[in-house]
């Protein structure tokens, strides 16, 4: 196994292929951590975490659709995912490239 932190980086950062591209947010992590998982150091945990942090995601914003009708609060609800699914890959990006452990916030534990 090799050490790439860098490609580390690369994984927690195409999470925001979805605000650029509208679409690539979900696949490209996938793609990297099941291709690397088994050749780069750490890319098994931190591509379960990615993935257990988008799934989580996704359902909180199945949750909050319905939400939309009772007072609106579902629109406030997608504003905070969309917040978190933003700023989180970033934030992530930064402590792996200094060599700290990720955390990603309100992430269930669907992969393990």
């Amino acid at each position: 196994m090799r050490q790439d932190r860098s490609l580390l980086v690369l994984t927690h950062l195409s999470q925001l292929l979805d605000v650029i591209t509208g679409f690539g947010g979900f696949v490209v992590p996938l793609i990297l951590w099941l291709t690397q998982r088994d050749s780069v150091l750490q890319m098994d945990t931190h591509g379960k975490s990615i993935m257990n942090f988008q799934i989580s995601m996704f359902i909180y914003a199945i949750v909050c659709v319905p939400l939309i009708l009772l007072f609106g609060l579902g629109f406030l609800g997608l504003l905070l995912i969309a917040i978190l699914c933003i700023v989180y890959p970033i934030i992530n990006a930064i402590k792996v490239n200094n060599g700290e452990e990720p955390s990603y916030p309100l992430s269930m534990e669907i992969i393990k």
